[in-house]
Order: structure tokens, then sequence, then C-alpha cells
């Protein structure tokens, strides 16, 4: 990399840059630099960190489901404790996924609450055709075959819609 001595003594002709009095009044008295960092330090200063805790899926039978999701993930039942009659956390790697049969959000209608429609996220696989094969082994419902030697899409129990992707 070819870099080039810092110059130490200023060109001939060279004159700072001076900010008219009436600019910085109009800032409230402050340079552009000092601007943008009180911009960025309130841009960094919310109370919410950007880190996904766990994702919520919709089901209708919280113990089939959980079934489902342990066979699909290679889960052992007994530690996927179902909580409160309604909530399952499954024990990922990274953000976790709570099986919720959804009381407060549509759960108790008659079809229960939504499924997800468009898949909102991703599980990881090494064997994407490994994959694939086990699921059909299975006999899950599939929306996709493997798309761009990347990923399929397949539906749980409920209806809800599941990306598989290449790692």
């Amino acid at each position: 990399m070819n870099q080039r001595p810092l110059r130490k003594e200023v060109p001939e002709g060279y004159r700072p840059l001076i900010v008219p009095r009436a600019l910085k009044r109009m800032n409230g008295g402050k340079s552009m630099d000092e601007q943008k960092q009180a911009h960025e330090s309130k841009v960094s200063a919310s109370p919410i960190k950007n880190k996904v805790g766990s994702l919520f899926i919709p089901v209708r039978d919280i113990e089939k489901s959980r079934d489902w999701y342990c066979r699909i993930l290679g889960l052992n039942t007994a530690d996927c404790a179902i909580l409160s009659g309604h909530l399952c956390p499954l024990p990922m790697e990274g953000t976790g996924i709570i099986l919720d049969t959804m009381p407060m959000w549509g759960g108790q209608e008659p079809g229960g609450a939504p499924s997800i429609e468009t898949p909102a996220f991703m599980l990881m696989t090494k064997d994407l055709q490994g994959s694939l094969d086990y699921m059909k082994e299975l006999g899950v419902e599939f929306v996709t075959e493997i798309e761009h030697d990347h990923w399929f899409v397949v539906k749980d129990l409920d209806g809800n819609k599941l990306m598989i992707c290449r790692e």
C-alpha cells in the first residue's frame, strides 16, 4: 500500500475555514461536527436494544405443536415445558422460539390466532438436501422445493410458513 507522508508545513495561500458568526448562531452556536455528534448521541440513547429476544409462533394445540417442533428440531419434549397452559419456549441456539396459543391475540377465536403467511425467520441447516429429505420422511407439507440451492419453505401443523435455509 502506497502512503504519502503527512505534510508538516502549511501550504502557501492556505486559509482555515472561518464559519460566520451568524451561521453559528442559527445552529445554536455549534459547528457541523458538534451538531452531528449531538444527533448521534440522541440516536444511540434509545433504551431499546437492537437484539431480538424470542419469536412467537401462533399455534392451536400447544402439546401437538410442541411435539412437532421437537421432532423437527431434534429436541427432547421433556426439555420443553408448557407454561401457563399456552406457552412453550423451545431451547434454541441464538434467538428463542416460543410456541403460543395466543389467548390475547385471537387464540380464543374459533380459527385461533392467524398463522404466519410469509416466512418471518429462517431455521438454519448445514445439510439442505438432508433437511428436505428429513422433512419429507416426516410428512411435512411443502410450500416450495429447494430454491436457488439455498432454501425451502414448509408449513407447520397450523399452516405457519417456515423457511429452512443453508448456513
